[in-house]
């Protein structure tokens, strides 16, 4: 291994190697060195086979088994704001680990590696995958690209997401879709403005049905999902002296996973019919993912009550390919990205605990 290349002991806690995973700072477009290290740690595991796409690594049982899960993480973050490197604070009486990374998700990456190198004989063939380009657009989202490049290696029965869960199981997920909805005027002086035609004020019957509208709550295979509804964004004026001649509203729509895409781009049609509405980002939503006996078998090993995943995960794109999927990992969602990011290590044991019992058998529980 070369001197340069940052060293990843797999043998450490599942704490400190998410501390060493977190203090090899991988910004999206930087998660070489990163790649490179994870590469070079399971190198020397005969259990293993090894691929590489890009930045993208996966590690794969070949046992024989009659079922096959794809465990997976992705190793980039969001930009770095003061908050490497990571140390240890206190908060509400318990432990956390501080820190870009430490929820969104290095915190899941490194129970997955840590088991990925011990489960020498786990009860499913496992493919397990650490992919780069999550946090930007979608075009370069690593595990898109390994999908594309090598399909072969999403053949599987069950699949789970390390996305922060609070340890928790979370099925599915939401889709989501962002418009923008544009209003017409005429422009002219506002000193006469008689002449013209405001198109902000004309924008207002797509407020109005913002400000009224009730989201929904739906029930999908025993998860109630909520979807949400919402302007986020504005744009339209020319000068302080004119008026206006076009105004955009860009507007996001989560939707439960039991409603296409194209079901959701009508629905925001008929809401804002006679307005322009153009479809700007789409990504299906994914059924929980629950209901198949491998999956049962799995949240019967963590244990706890299955809830819904609002956001949007990558466990859509293996719920395209036919693959049911779960997203199960370590720390709070609403301290992902923040600037005081920091996970309970309580939650990173208990995910390596509960993955641990799953993979190893009832024999381990």
């Amino acid at each position: 291994m070369p001197a340069d290349l940052p060293a990843l002991d797999l043998s450490a806690s599942s704490i400190d190697l998410t501390r060493r995973l977190c203090d090899i700072e991988s910004v999206s477009g930087n998660e070489t060195p990163l790649a490179d290290a994870i590469e070079a740690a399971l190198g020397g595991f005969d259990h293993l086979e090894i691929h590489r796409d890009g930045d993208t690594i996966v590690a794969s049982t070949n046992l024989g088994r009659a079922q096959r899960a794809i465990i997976a993480g992705h190793i980039d973050t969001v930009p770095v704001n003061d908050n490497l490197p990571t140390h240890f604070e206190e908060y509400n009486g318990e432990e956390h680990l501080w820190g870009r990374g430490t929820v969104d998700m290095k915190a899941g990456v490194a129970v997955q590696l840590k088991l990925a190198a011990e489960l020498t004989d786990p009860i499913v063939d496992v493919t397990w995958m650490w992919y780069d380009g999550e946090e930007v657009s979608s075009d370069k989202n690593g595990l898109g690209r390994l999908a594309r490049n090598r399909p072969e290696l999403f053949a599987g029965d069950f699949a789970i997401l390390g996305e922060p869960s609070n340890a928790g199981v979370e099925g599915g997920c939401n889709g989501t879709l962002r418009v923008e909805v544009r209003a017409y005027g005429t422009r002219a002086h506002s000193a006469r403005s008689w002449v013209g035609v405001n198109a902000i004020h004309a924008i207002a019957p797509v407020l109005d049905t913002l400000a009224a509208y009730e989201a929904r709550e739906v029930e999908v295979d025993g998860l109630v999902y909520r979807e949400g509804l919402n302007a986020v964004g504005i744009t339209g004026g020319v000068a302080g002296n004119v008026i206006p001649d076009e105004v955009m509203v860009h507007v996001n729509y989560r939707f439960a996973p039991s409603r296409s895409g194209a079901e959701a781009v009508a629905h925001l049609e008929e809401l804002f019919s006679g307005f322009e509405v153009t479809v700007v980002d789409l990504a299906e939503g994914a059924r929980p993912g629950l209901d198949a006996p491998i999956a049962l078998d799995f949240l019967a090993a963590v244990g706890g009550e299955a809830k819904p995943k609002y956001g949007w995960t990558d466990v859509a794109r293996f719920s395209a390919l036919g693959v049911p999927a779960v997203n199960y990992g370590p720390g709070d969602p609403i301290k992902a990205h923040a600037d005081d990011e920091r996970v309970a290590t309580a939650q990173i044991t208990a995910c390596e605990t509960g993955l641990r019992n799953w993979l190893s058998g009832p024999g381990a529980r």
